[in-house]
């Protein structure tokens, strides 16, 4: 296959996207009914690869779909579209759905499960929103995994989010922060949020509901190579908006500042010397040493 900078794999077999079909019985079409990761490689290799496989069999198995494949063969099946895709760098997206089967909501009625690897070029923020920071709106939301067995998952179901990052577009801003019922903050709709005060950086455990970043985890790993103290607990969202600094995490931002959140300014209104030091260093452990910044 020519390389296009686009390809998708379907249970093994690399296609291009304008052969890439699933059936519309498929139950992640009807119900989203699958779970996914999202990755991206540095250097043309993907990143924490095999802590993103390890996160989408736990995904699997808290909503009871069984893994097609193993780990070794969802790895060689990325690793095939990458190199048929040819990018210099690539977005990645992972699928595991239920499979098709008759309209029924009952989930033993399905097939057997599909899988699908779709390989992009990365396209990560503007250089600006690193520059300047960006804004986030706190939305009351609740999630299809809220409250339930499968909390935590990675599921495709992502309604409630989407809504929610409607709403802070509206109000102007690029991502929306979702807090609960008692008025802590959770998450982004679409990333893990960080607060740094006196120095030391929070961000919401486990228990609060969040989805556990890949890239959380490698940030908290670069404030303790930096000793800087870091606290997992619960954020009340009037904590937050007194904070020094504020940024969120995701694969494809990697560690991106905050300077609003809802009408107020964080800190001095510009991206901070924690979440700038930290990102560096995020940077520098996943092999970027001496490469420019998003903000240079």
């Amino acid at each position: 296959m020519s390389r296009t900078g686009r390809v998708v794999a379907i249970d093994g077999t690399v296609v291009s996207p304008d052969r890439a079909v699933v059936s519309v019985f498929d139950r992640g079409f009807l119900y989203g009914d699958a779970v996914f990761e999202v990755f991206r490689t540095y250097g043309g290799a993907p990143f924490a690869l095999d802590e993103h496989l390890a996160r989408l069999r736990s995904s699997a198995e808290r909503v009871f779909i069984p893994l097609p494949v193993d780990e070794t063969t969802l790895r060689r099946e990325v690793e095939a579209a990458l190199a048929a895709a040819g990018n210099d760098e690539s977005y990645i997206r992972v699928i595991v759905t239920r499979g098709t089967g008759p309209l029924s909501l009952d989930p033993a009625t399905a097939g057997s499960p599909l899988r699908v690897v779709i390989v992009d070029p990365v396209a990560p923020p503007p250089r600006e929103a690193y520059v300047h920071g960006v804004a986030l709106a706190s939305v009351r939301a609740r999630r299809a995994v809220d409250d339930t067995a499968a909390a935590g998952a990675k599921v495709s179901n992502y309604l409630a989010s989407l809504l929610a990052l409607r709403e802070a577009k509206a109000r102007g801003a690029a991502e929306a922060l979702v807090v609960d019922s008692a008025g802590h903050v959770v998450e982004g709709a679409t990333s893990n949020v960080f607060v740094v005060a006196g120095g030391r950086v929070a961000t919401p455990p486990p228990s609060a509901g969040i989805l556990v970043g890949i890239t959380r985890a490698h940030v908290l790993l670069a404030a303790a190579g930096l000793g800087i103290s870091t606290d997992e607990r619960t954020v009340p969202l009037g904590e937050l908006y007194a904070s020094d600094e504020v940024f969120i995490t995701s694969s494809i931002r990697e560690l991106l500042p905050v300077v609003r959140v809802d009408d107020r300014t964080i800190g001095g209104g510009v991206p901070g010397p924690v979440s700038r030091a930290l990102h560096r260093r995020f940077r520098d452990d996943v092999g970027m040493v001496g490469r420019p910044m998003p903000y240079d």
